[in-house]
């Protein structure tokens, strides 16, 4: 779900000229592709979370800035999610550990608070480890971040472990 931000177009200039974006939207792909035609590194495609196109292990990272969020906006309690909501975040992470090389990163970028998030990303299937930072300006009162961080192929910490089984409980 790349949408219309610049920051496929900002890692291209930072010199990661092979980057691959994706989203749901055939007008925005098609935005995308025109106003970074002079980017040749830069590719769209109009694709499904749910069901990427990709073979398996074809990526060394996959980034997430929102787009998971996506899953949850019709939540409200985010401490019992439904399973209607579970089920669809854990098909895209299926997906994202399908198409990450072994030793790739998956990053996800999001306002989730890891009590929330974490359990999704524990689940041992997906086959990676788990770390997260909590990213703000150090005002209290501010709104903040938190970056996930999972790597292809290494093992979740055994608490990890545990809160991901915490989905699967009545």
């Amino acid at each position: 779900g790349c949408g219309n931000s610049a920051l496929s177009h900002d890692l291209y200039e930072l010199g990661y000229t092979d980057v691959t974006s994706i989203d749901f939207s055939p007008a925005c792909i098609a935005a995308m592709r025109a106003r970074y035609a002079r980017c040749p590194g830069l590719r769209w495609a109009v694709m499904d979370i749910r069901a990427l196109a990709f073979p398996d292990a074809s990526f060394d990272v996959v980034l997430e800035k929102g787009t998971l969020d996506v899953l949850m906006v019709e939540e409200t309690d985010p401490w019992h999610v439904s399973p209607r909501a579970a089920a669809a975040m854990r098909r895209v992470l299926a997906e994202v550990s399908r198409v990450l090389r072994p030793g790739g990163c998956f990053i996800s970028i999001t306002f989730a608070q890891p009590h929330f998030r974490k359990p999704h990303y524990a689940q041992e299937a997906f086959g990676w480890s788990l770390r997260h930072a909590a990213c703000g300006d150090g005002d209290a009162a501010a709104f903040h971040y938190f970056l996930y961080v999972m790597r292809k192929g290494q093992p979740l910490d055994p608490r990890d472990v545990a809160l991901g089984h915490r989905l699967h409980q009545p």
